[in-house]
């Protein structure tokens, strides 16, 4: 009798044990779902998250089990990102046979997870219903994602107010690049993926208009961070990440075309637009003299 007894209790051991690791190297998602049935960790623990917006969380402090599910859901969201990546960004087959030879990946080649506006629920869905609970789990769980970047940004020594003034610039620099279709200077400023995308932009422009005037009003109106992303590139190395920081521009322009005659054909350079942008930058946080660059564009 004895003897089964600690049968027993070493395999109830490490069942537990192997369950306990699964949480941790597991996606977030997996966690999360395991948080939410725990009675340890109850719904009241997130109801410390009250939104000032459909889009923003107020990182007030809570109970203890959800300080323990913020610290592993950041050792969670690290290891999931750059499981994803790895299985993502991979080295041609004939390099990854040659061992010696080492691969520079100079960008992703992809948005990850890119940025959607969520629907607003009422206070009432969102606290009283199943299908609310969900959602304000989810929502809890992108914002984590976005803090735990930016975090490692500032460990990186980059601030809030330089970024901000070096988008603004690239934004300015970008679209009077696209808008003279300087491709050589262009080419600089993007990533490869981005720099086809505007080529053939600007290729397609140019067989409609001959030229086109195009001016930024400043200051811009608006700038604010919608999302940010790591995205890792080395299982066995974790700081070999790109940052990924999606912004929302809303600034004042002009814009006039011109035909091959000189005539106005689209716009008028004398009247201002309000326009609203979505980028994405992205950033080596791993190679030697990396800068930001435009990665790509989201429907506004």
């Amino acid at each position: 009798m004895a003897l089964r007894r600690l049968q027993l209790i070493r395999t109830l051991h490490r069942a537990s044990g192997i369950h306990e690791s699964s949480y941790l190297f597991g996606s977030y998602r997996r966690y999360s779902n395991v948080a939410s049935n725990d009675p340890r960790v109850s719904l009241g623990s997130f109801s410390s998250y009250l939104y000032k917006s459909q889009n923003a969380l107020p990182w007030t402090s809570g109970k203890t089990a959800t300080l323990r599910s913020t610290m592993a859901a950041e050792w969670s969201i690290s290891m999931n990102v750059k499981r994803s990546a790895a299985t993502q960004v991979k080295a041609p087959a004939q390099a990854r046979q040659m061992g010696a030879l080492q691969v520079t990946i100079s960008s992703p080649g992809f948005i990850y997870e890119p940025y959607a506006p969520r629907e607003p629920i009422s206070f009432w869905q969102r606290w009283f219903t199943r299908s609310g609970w969900r959602r304000t789990k989810d929502d809890i769980i992108l914002e984590l994602k976005s803090a735990y970047a930016i975090s490692k940004l500032r460990r990186k020594g980059h601030s809030k107010k330089e970024f901000y003034n070096e988008a603004a610039n690239m934004y300015k620099e970008i679209n009077t690049l696209v808008a003279n279709g300087d491709k050589k200077t262009l080419r600089k400023a993007v990533t490869e993926k981005m720099y086809s995308a505007l080529k053939n932009e600007i290729k397609q422009r140019e067989s409609q208009w001959s030229n086109v005037h195009w001016e930024l009003v400043e200051p811009i109106v608006k700038i604010r961070t919608l999302r940010a992303r790591l995205i890792g590139v080395d299982r066995k190395d974790l700081e070999k990440v790109f940052v990924q920081l999606t912004l929302e521009f809303l600034a004042k322009q002009k814009f006039e075309a011109y035909d091959s005659n000189g005539n106005v054909v689209a716009g008028d350079k004398d009247k201002e637009v309000l326009v609203r942008d979505i980028w994405v930058f992205e950033k080596s946080l791993f190679h030697q003299g990396a800068y930001w660059r435009l990665c790509g564009r989201l429907p506004a």
